[in-house]
């Protein structure tokens, strides 16, 4: 298992970065090779990714979700192994940390090598980076999923 953690603080308050980040299938917009993702059930997602090239799809399981705080998922079947948590911190009235962290299972020779180059950790970072512009140029979120779990 290999780990990434990465974070990045966005100009929008908490409960609009946390409430964007419970549209899963807004994801495309901002996380590079994510092809789709369907919302099953409140906990249930079924993702379509292209990762090194090749095109892999997997179900997620949202496992832990409280407003405001977090939401923690894990991957259920399919052709990819990760479990992952994001946070969100409140530094301001306007400026909320998020930080993510995913521990993932590289498959075959092609991902672990790009593990091993920081492949992830950079895919990641450019995501985040990607997120904060996404919601910063909105303003607002595109919905919002107020559930716990």
């Amino acid at each position: 298992m290999s780990q990434v953690v990465e974070s990045v603080e966005v100009d929008v308050p908490v409960r609009t970065a946390y409430n964007q980040w419970t549209q899963f299938e807004s994801f495309p917009h901002f996380m590079e090779g994510v092809e789709r993702i369907e919302q099953r059930t409140d906990t249930m997602t079924h993702w379509v990714a292209k990762i090194g090239g090749v095109t892999k799809e997997f179900e997620a399981e949202v496992t832990e979700q409280i407003p405001d705080e977090r939401v923690a998922w894990t991957t259920r079947g399919g052709d990819v192994k990760q479990a992952g948590v994001v946070t969100f911190h409140h530094l301001g009235d306007n400026k909320t940390k998020v930080m993510l962290q995913l521990d993932y299972d590289p498959d075959g020779f092609a991902e672990n090598v790009g593990d091993k180059l920081g492949f992830v950790k950079r895919q990641i970072t450019g995501d985040l980076k990607r997120f904060k512009e996404y919601i910063e140029d909105r303003g607002s979120e595109t919905g919002a999923w107020r559930g716990q779990v």
